[in-house]
């Protein structure tokens, strides 16, 4: 049988509130006996780069789950539409606001199936002009994510579930936002960690005393003593 496999976040799950990495994370992950599946929010060459330097294969969803790459069965899918993303965007400007970047962009330079705007932009505006454009806003504290609204992460981990080999009743999904509670839906046992908002506290099994990366360890300590799930 496959060893029990994780399932983590990375902003704010693997990180301080300063979106630093936490130095005890990949030692943590690299122990961990089981598949380690890297889902973020962050277009595809950020987790790629986090599993080449912590030393983990690259099982990765990327942009909410518009992108997954199972490395093992050379699996690569993208699924969404960024150019109604493009779109909207287009849109937004045309009406006088900015998505936050400034010239370089680097948050949207490698994108494939979305875009992402800063976290201090007039939302309401963008939310009524992706709908006209059948796309969603989702939120994930860090970002705003223009996306289809069939994507998610969760959906992206069954794929890379099913192309491995692995049982999603027995995963451990660890996360903070509004993106990972598809994840939490599929997964055996859901933690969130303390900085998590309320609604995505309430889709977890459990919930951790402290936040961010201090969390996502003490989730780890419980699974693997047997306290939690």
């Amino acid at each position: 049988m496959v060893p029990r496999p994780l399932i983590t976040d990375v902003d704010g799950t693997l990180t301080d509130d300063a979106m630093v990495l936490d130095d005890r994370i990949g030692p943590a992950l690299r122990a961990w006996p089981g598949p380690v599946v890297i889902a973020t929010g962050k277009s595809l060459p950020y987790p790629i780069a986090l599993c080449n330097y912590l030393g983990l294969d690259r099982l990765v969803v990327a942009e909410n789950g518009g992108v997954a790459i199972s490395e093992p069965t050379e699996t690569l899918e993208f699924v969404g539409d960024r150019a109604a993303a493009e779109a909207v965007l287009a849109e937004y400007e045309a009406a006088g606001y900015s998505d936050g970047w400034g010239t370089l962009d680097l948050a949207n330079r490698w994108r494939e199936t979305e875009l992402v705007f800063e976290h201090s932009i007039a939302v309401e505006p963008l939310r009524e002009i992706a709908a006209e454009h059948g796309l969603e806003v989702v939120d994930t504290q860090y970002a705003y994510h223009v996306k289809s609204p069939d994507v998610s992460k969760g959906r992206a981990v069954e794929r890379i579930a099913t192309d491995v080999g692995f049982d999603l009743d027995r995963a451990v999904a660890i996360g903070d936002s509004a993106n990972d509670v598809s994840t939490f839906e599929r997964a055996g046992t859901a933690i969130a960690v303390a900085n998590a908002p309320a609604e995505v506290q309430a889709a977890a099994d459990h919930v951790t005393s402290d936040g961010f990366a201090d969390g996502f360890l003490d989730a780890l300590d419980r699974v693997q003593s047997g306290a939690w799930g």
